[in-house]
């Protein structure tokens, strides 16, 4: 199977469209963050130094991250195909990547990029209620599992409470923040011929849309 580099707006759908292709296919979904993660819980002097630059808001710097990457990417269940979510998310990046799997012998693959609309995202993020006592999530704006009884989880009954930050005004920013950042990406992609846009307004025209990708 084609190796997938996802590049989404927040909102957009790449957890959801990841959880369809690795239930479907068998696909390894590898989010760097969780590398980040995992590594900072280990006991080694590596595992140390990124607790403590998580701990102190500290960026990571590319070599620990292609460190992590690399070892990942030497597991066997991601040689039938994986999904790299949210990453590269620089152009540095991304060239680092170019090296990196030519080292490893791996196929690029495809880069897809969710096209959703920006009302479609605001309301995602600015309808978005989560509840306090099981963590489930529901949306009042989209039409799309919204609760029942406004304020109450259908689950188990418990307060459905809005995050600080899912706001239009944040909302704004952060899209801005992805157009900034992913223009250089897309760009250099596009370069390449193997970047291709799906539509990222519903989760069965997405997976529809990839798989002919996948199966072309």
């Amino acid at each position: 199977m084609k190796n997938i580099i996802l590049i989404a707006a927040p909102a957009a759908g790449k957890g959801t469209l990841s959880e369809m292709l690795v239930e479907k296919y068998g696909y390894a979904h590898i989010s760097t963050g969780d590398l980040l993660r995992d590594a900072s819980s280990e006991a080694s002097e590596l595992g140390q130094k990124i607790a403590n630059m998580l701990k102190n808001g500290e960026l990571v710097t590319d070599e620990i991250v292609f460190e992590l990457l690399e070892k990942r990417l030497e597991n066997k269940d991601t040689l039938k195909g994986y999904i790299l979510d949210g990453f590269p998310r620089t152009l540095t990046q991304a060239k680092m990547y170019d090296e990196l799997v030519k080292k490893l012998n791996r196929e690029l693959g495809i880069v897809v990029v969710l096209n959703t609309s920006y009302e479609t995202l605001k309301k995602r993020i600015v309808g978005r209620v989560l509840c306090k006592k099981c963590g489930s999530v529901y949306n009042t704006l989209t039409g799309v599992n919204a609760p029942k009884q406004e304020g109450i989880c259908d689950k188990c009954g418990g307060e459905l409470l809005k995050r600080s930050d899912d706001n239009e005004t944040s909302f704004a920013n952060r899209y801005q923040t992805y157009l900034e950042k992913t223009e250089p990406l897309i760009d250099y992609y596009k370069e390449k011929g193997n970047l291709f846009y799906i539509n990222g307004e519903n989760k069965e025209q997405m997976l529809e849309e990839i798989e002919a990708l996948l199966h072309d």
